[in-house]
């Protein structure tokens, strides 16, 4: 029983032996092949790195650098011919040396004063259509017959003188209110032309034609301002003609009522 006991370790012991040879020859097999597999991946690395090189160097490279050469080409275009940078910092050294040659002598001009009226209401009323402020404009009417006197009362002079006296007046005033808006929106007008010109001298290139429908718009109503003005001016001068109209009218009707008392007075015994 001992003897088939020892037997039986021995057989046991020599089969962990073989097992543990053919697990050594294993992992050594495995770290000389490993390190050959390990060559051939990183070699394969290798050579995909230059291959991808070589492309780009080569077709694609020459791709890049032919569209390098037309984006230089376009931008020397633009630089040159569309935007040239040399006649736009021109433009630019030009626009601000004539802001700073004329900039205070056109604020001097504005600054002006050439108010005449010396008495104190005729002075306020002069102020007041002066003032290049629409908003008071409501403040026109009181001040205005204060200086001009209102309309004589419906016993102290005849209709039509009562009713020429009224549009003279109304046409007056209109003049005068028109007038303040035209100078509000000179001075707006001028504010916006300060801007236009502050613009184009920092103005990128290519956005000139911003800046130019800009002063376009301006224009336009700078235009319908003074069409405003041409109107109200038109409207003063028919008036006017209408008034002297009226005065003749008015004499040939006294005229004929002279003439038919004198005919009385020669056909009376």
């Amino acid at each position: 029983m001992r003897t088939k006991t020892l037997q039986y370790r021995r057989n046991l012991h020599h089969g962990w032996s073989q097992r543990r040879q053919w697990l050594l020859a294993a992992a050594l097999g495995t770290c000389l092949i490993a390190p050959a597999a390990w060559g051939y991946g990183i070699g394969d690395i290798l050579s995909l790195f230059q291959t991808i090189t070589r492309t780009l160097q080569g077709p694609i490279g020459g791709a890049l650098g032919e569209i390098q050469k037309v984006s230089t080409a376009i931008n020397n275009f633009r630089q040159q011919i569309i935007w040239p940078l040399i006649l736009i910092n021109q433009t630019r050294s030009f626009i601000s040396a004539t802001r700073s040659r004329y900039t205070g002598l056109m604020s001097q001009i504005e600054e002006i004063r050439n108010n005449s009226a010396t008495l104190a209401v005729p002075m306020q009323l002069e102020s007041l259509f002066r003032c290049g402020q629409a908003a008071t404009m409501n403040q026109i009417p009181p001040i205005y017959v204060q200086v001009y006197q209102p309309v004589s009362q419906a016993g102290s002079a005849q209709p039509l003188q009562r009713n020429l006296m009224d549009i003279d007046d109304a046409m007056a005033m209109d003049s005068l209110k028109t007038a303040m808006v035209s100078d509000q929106n000179t001075k707006e007008m001028l504010t916006l032309a300060d801007t236009i010109e502050q613009q184009a001298m920092s103005a990128a290139p290519g956005s000139a034609a911003m800046v130019t429908a800009q002063a376009r718009v301006a224009d336009f109503e700078t235009q319908a301002q003074i069409a405003k003005m041409l109107a109200a001016q038109l409207r003063q001068e028919a008036t006017k003609l209408a008034h002297q109209n009226a005065v003749l009218k008015q004499r040939s009707v006294a005229t004929q009522n002279l003439q038919n008392q004198i005919e009385q007075v020669l056909a009376h015994p």
